[in-house]
């Protein structure tokens, strides 16, 4: 019984997985006016695990933001990029922090990445020009 234990537990020890490793989990936009309310930025990562990495699928946290990545299989050493836009039109001004959740094939399978910033009000020159 024990040595059938043993004999288990080291097969699952032993499955390689894929490991998800970003160059950053968090950008931050900084400032940026309401008259140019669209920013983007790119997350790259690095599979440094043992076997191929699938993003099987990204989730945006609100319609205010979207996502394209991947969608081959990455080797190990291989590398890959997510882009996320966020479009703030017709949002308040104001700080945000918006969540993009990246599901793999790792063991971990998911990996938080995070989105800041803040918006400014229109200048009033722009505002009564658009009137």
């Amino acid at each position: 019984m024990l040595l059938t234990l043993l004999t288990v537990s080291l097969s699952v020890s032993a499955k390689k997985y894929p490991v998800i490793k970003f160059d950053k989990t968090t950008v931050d936009f900084g400032t940026f006016s309401q008259d140019s309310p669209v920013q983007s930025c790119v997350f790259r990562f690095t599979n440094v695990g043992k076997s191929k990495l699938v993003i099987n699928y990204v989730h945006t946290a609100c319609g205010c933001t979207a996502a394209t990545y991947t969608k081959d299989f990455i080797s190990p050493g291989g590398s890959g990029e997510i882009r996320i836009t966020y479009d703030g039109t017709g949002r308040m001004p104001g700080k945000f922090k918006k969540y993009i959740q990246v599901f793999t094939n790792c063991k971990n399978d998911l990996t938080r990445l995070f989105i800041q910033g803040d918006m400014s009000a229109m200048p009033e020159e722009t505002l009564k020009s658009n009137k």
